[in-house]
């Protein structure tokens, strides 16, 4: 839909109703068809909606024909902020597609398309200076690889990430969990504005005015990894955020990927568990961009959320489920002993580990510790979300 002044100051308005939640605001304008319908609904028309009693929609539709989007329209000038609504053509793509996205995003600075093409950098905010070396350096190497660099600009490993980003002249995204007059933490403020200072933007869903209270920091992680094509994890405890964000992202169908650390390491222990669950280990770029060459643009499943067959939450690359036809198989190579030849002639056309197990009643862990093998002999490849095919 193109873009429309009206229509924006009427999402505005939804946005500034307390307890209006992506999932009602959506209902709302599904069944009233516009923003501006919504606005104008009855009580009685409210009652219609499924799980809206009699009483909460006479407080809301009070709250409705009351909201006042004056002051909020003046911080947004003051602050150099916009707002963009879902449904109309400058809200960000990637975001758009993933369940229950959030109706309105304030932003600061500009998204550009290419934006799109976004890697997120996740990790915590007590870190260590491996993690903060690894995320500056995986940044820089993304951002010169034309890959916009996604993060939460918290303290730690978010800001390492953006810093990498500008320092390779890349462009990079912060989403925050309070409003844009408030920018947290504050020691950020000048990294804030140095992004949206024509090096990338600055997102959020909360109200310019509020300040971050910690149940928004989970919500913002669903934006980091919907605005992703892949989340990476680079540090990050048992307890951490960031393995908020790798869950969203399996949700949402991007890839996950986790950097190791030592065994003993408990900065480290949630990247190990990560990698143990089924996320792809990563220690350059170079492993984040081979992957991605293989994945579409777009990352989300049309179904927007996991798949049956999925081992340990990780998600299966969209087009994973498209008919592949078969192709003649080259010469097997000779040094592969019986079990490695079933599953290397197994491999005919791409399959997923959960297949293999199947067709070939091998157990998970010596189907792993052969697919290991015939990786190290380079005659077959792991594809992102557990796929295997010949080299």
């Amino acid at each position: 839909m193109p873009n429309d002044p009206d229509a924006a100051r009427d999402h505005l308005a939804l946005a500034l109703v307390p307890g209006l939640g992506p999932k009602l605001t959506a209902a709302l304008i599904e069944r009233f068809g516009s923003a501006a319908a919504a606005l104008r609904a009855t009580a009685a028309q409210l009652a219609e909606i499924p799980h809206i009693g009699a009483k909460t929609a006479a407080d809301l539709a009070a709250a409705l024909r009351t909201v006042d989007v004056e002051p909020e329209l003046r911080l947004m000038e003051k602050h150099g902020s916009h707002a963009v609504a879902l449904g109309l053509e400058d809200y960000p793509g990637p975001l758009a597609k993933v369940p229950a996205p959030p109706p309105l995003l304030y932003l600061r600075g500009e998204w550009l398309a290419a934006d799109a093409n976004a890697v997120g950098i996740v990790g915590s905010r007590s870190c260590t200076p491996y993690g903060l070396k690894v995320a500056a350096q995986l940044a820089r190497e993304l951002a010169r690889a034309g890959y916009t660099v996604v993060s939460g600009l918290a303290r730690g490993i978010d800001g390492a990430a953006h810093r990498g980003a500008l320092d390779a002249g890349g462009r990079t995204v912060a989403a925050l969990a309070g409003g844009l007059s408030k920018i947290y933490p504050p020691e950020h403020a000048d990294l804030a504005a140095q992004i949206a200072n024509g090096r990338g933007c600055l997102v959020t869903e909360t109200p310019m005015g509020m300040d971050p209270q910690p149940g928004m920091f989970p919500a913002r992680n669903r934006v980091i990894s919907g605005l992703s094509r892949a989340v990476v994890v680079v540090e990050a405890n048992a307890r951490s955020g960031a393995l908020i964000t790798a869950r969203h992202a399996a949700e949402q169908g991007r890839e996950v990927y986790a950097v190791p650390g030592r065994v003993d390491d408990t900065a480290s222990a949630g990247c190990l568990e990560l990698i143990r669950a089924g996320a792809r280990l990563v220690r350059t770029a170079d492993d984040v961009l081979e992957d991605l060459k293989g994945l579409a643009t777009d990352p989300t499943p049309a179904s927007g959320g996991r798949q049956p067959h999925e081992l340990s939450g990780m998600a299966r690359p969209r087009g994973a489920d498209a008919p592949r036809s078969p192709e003649p198989p080259p010469p097997p190579p000779p040094q592969l002993d019986a079990t490695q030849q079933r599953v290397f002639d197994a491999l005919a056309v791409r399959k997923h580990a959960d297949e293999l197990t199947r067709e070939l009643g091998v157990p998970v862990a010596e189907l792993s510790r052969v697919l290991m093998q015939l990786e190290m002999k380079k005659v077959v490849r792991r594809m992102p979300g557990n796929f295997y095919e010949r080299r």
